[in-house]
């Protein structure tokens, strides 16, 4: 049988520094706090409030409980590791291997927590799609991006609720939002951020040349309620009303239910048509608009910042991050991290985790600090 000795202690080392970072001690003091708060009779006298206490009651029992279960499943290996070694029995060294490799895939997911700095990292993310150059190749390629993170979504075990899809004229659609519950969405999609490229022989060309096309991604946290921190004058906002369409599921109508609202003085727009009426679907529409404006406020207090620092924004609008080429070759890169694979089909099919932990890797090292 091999040594399992020093995997074992190198996971005891992992694990115990885990119980630092995500303080520990703190939580189990945090937790005793939020459980005397759910037991209160008056909870849910203010509903708002009850939501915020049972969700955080729920996350930091979670993060009790996963370090916990860890360390007792670590002991277990040790104590059998110890075992096997006083009774010099092998039979065990497969069940070893196993729980060793379970034990580091659990420490590395934990570890990646250690890499999340904004300040609202853990919530639930809004995301835009939008087409850019490149024509109906592009509107087929924002229509891909969709598909790509709802597969990530799915992977991860999280919510995928489209909100608006604005279809292409050929093919494909013009643009998509749509928003990505589950903890740490937010921080995750972080690296998503930006102008994405496709190279690809077109299938829209008779000629089957190869066409470069563009489609970018915006994420923004969502919040279920801003109305303390961001202040929006009804004198600012145009609200169009609109028959829903597309691919909106089962409660698409055929009245006007769908809502637009433009925020004048940003030109931010926000669309939602997937609820179940106009009252709903504005309502969600403000929700989103208020998670925009509260973001735009950030980026600005960012910007001045970063112009008192003299420092420059290295990652722009305009500017691609990843590039995905289907031919002549098989590849998909980050401009930012260098971070690449040649298996294309499992990037557009969700698997994004490698390229996510790089970036939060290459954001912590200080390369993008100035994003």
């Amino acid at each position: 049988m091999r040594e399992f000795g020093e995997d074992l202690s190198s996971l005891r080392k992992r694990l115990s520094e885990a119980e630092v970072y995500l303080d520990l001690a703190g939580r189990h003091a945090r937790l005793a706090e939020l459980e005397a708060e759910v037991s209160r009779p008056d909870l849910w006298d203010d509903a708002e409030r009850a939501r915020g206490i049972t969700t955080e009651y729920g996350r930091v029992g979670d993060d009790v409980r996963t370090l916990e279960q860890l360390g007792q499943r670590l002991a277990d290996a040790e104590t059998l590791y110890e075992l096997a070694l006083e009774e010099e029995d092998e039979s065990v060294a497969a069940e070893l291997e196993e729980a060793v490799a379970a034990l580091g895939k659990a420490l590395d997911d934990l570890e990646l927590r250690s890499l999340f700095s904004g300040e609202h990292d853990e919530r639930d993310a809004v995301c835009e799609i939008h087409a850019g150059e490149g024509g109906t190749d592009a509107q087929d390629w924002a229509q891909m991006m969709v598909r790509m993170y709802q597969r990530w979504a799915e992977r991860r075990g999280f919510e995928f609720e489209v909100e608006d899809v604005s279809e292409g004229q050929e093919a494909g659609i013009l643009s998509a939002s749509f928003i990505i519950r589950g903890r740490y969405a937010t921080g995750l999609l972080a690296s998503e951020r930006g102008v994405h490229r496709l190279v690809r022989i077109s299938p829209f060309d008779a000629q089957a040349r190869r066409q470069t096309s563009f489609a970018s991604m915006s994420v923004v946290p969502f919040f279920e309620d801003l109305s303390g921190e961001v202040d929006i004058d009804e004198k600012d906002l145009r609200i169009d009303t609109y028959r829903s369409s597309g691919a909106g599921g089962q409660h698409v109508n055929v009245t006007d239910s769908a809502v637009r609202i433009t925020h004048l003085p940003t030109g931010a727009v926000v669309a939602v048509q997937n609820e179940r009426s106009q009252h709903q679907n504005k309502a969600k529409a403000m929700q989103i608009l208020a998670s925009k404006l509260a973001e735009l406020q950030r980026q600005e207090r960012d910007a001045e910042l970063a112009a008192i620092a003299g420092r420059q924004a290295l990652v722009g609008w305009g500017s691609q991050i990843r590039s995905y080429v289907l031919a002549p070759y098989q590849q998909v890169k980050d401009l930012r991290t260098e971070y690449e694979t040649g298996n294309v089909s499992a990037v557009l099919d969700g698997d994004l985790d490698q390229f996510m932990e790089a970036y939060l890797r290459w954001r912590r090292a200080g390369a993008g600090q100035a994003e």
